[in-house]
């Protein structure tokens, strides 16, 4: 995966810093470097980006301003030198907020939250997996999906009226399930949330079939449930 990116920053060794942290990283993709939000406004029309590496106080126009009076902007890391914007960057739902001097190290954290979160996006826009039972290949809708039992290095993949046996960890099937849908109420099983018909004590009862749910995460469990729910409505 790249995450295709724009620097935004009034000062050129800024700029340059940044750009040679970017070319660090493998899944980080350098496409414009801006000296202000004016010049960005015109890359945007012309090309879509991920993210934006974007300063503050700039000439013209500020990066809160910009991303305040623009419609669906790409995601944001903002880099700046001052501490007081940080507030209300989080308010604008901004990815972080990197204060110069700049680290690596710090650098590194943030391209690795943008990973995830891009990572994350791309696995909700995703419907299926195929999974490996037997001698083929069987595709298998997430929505299909009733629950996923561990079983030493295989997993059953119970559905609607059967199920399927796949040589795989839990952890990596997880990895590939969109994870605002499943949950993970036992060590050993993986629910998708869609799928429970109701919660009696440390059961969940999906379809004909029984799940337990371990003490320690009981509470966590509700809650994801619940919000769930809601959010559904």
């Amino acid at each position: 995966m790249k995450i295709k990116c724009i620097i935004i920053d009034d000062e050129p060794i800024a700029r340059k810093g940044i750009k040679g942290y970017i070319e660090k990283i493998d899944f980080l993709e350098l496409v414009a470097v801006c000296e202000d939000a004016v010049q960005l406004n015109s890359i945007l029309k012309q090309q879509a980006v991920d993210l934006l590496f974007l300063d503050i106080e700039m000439p013209y126009i500020t990066g809160i301003d910009f991303l305040k009076n623009t419609v669906a902007p790409p995601k944001v890391i903002f880099t700046t030198a001052y501490e007081k914007y940080a507030i209300e960057g989080y308010e604008m739902d901004v990815l972080d907020y990197l204060l110069k001097p700049i680290s690596f190290e710090r650098f590194l954290k943030a391209a690795n939250k943008s990973f995830d979160y891009f990572k994350g996006l791309k696995k909700d826009n995703e419907t299926y997996i195929f999974v490996k039972t037997e001698s083929k290949l069987e595709k298998i809708n997430f929505a299909d999906i009733l629950f996923i039992e561990a079983m030493e290095n295989y997993a059953a993949i119970y559905l609607p009226g059967k199920k399927h046996i796949t040589h795989s960890t839990l952890k990596a099937l997880s990895e590939q399930l969109p994870a605002g849908n499943f949950i993970q109420p036992h060590k050993s099983y993986l629910v998708n949330i869609s799928a429970i018909q109701s919660i009696e004590g440390n059961i969940l009862h999906v379809s004909t079939y029984q799940v337990p749910v371990s003490k320690y995460q009981k509470e966590e469990v509700m809650e994801r449930i619940i919000n769930n729910r809601q959010l559904k409505k």
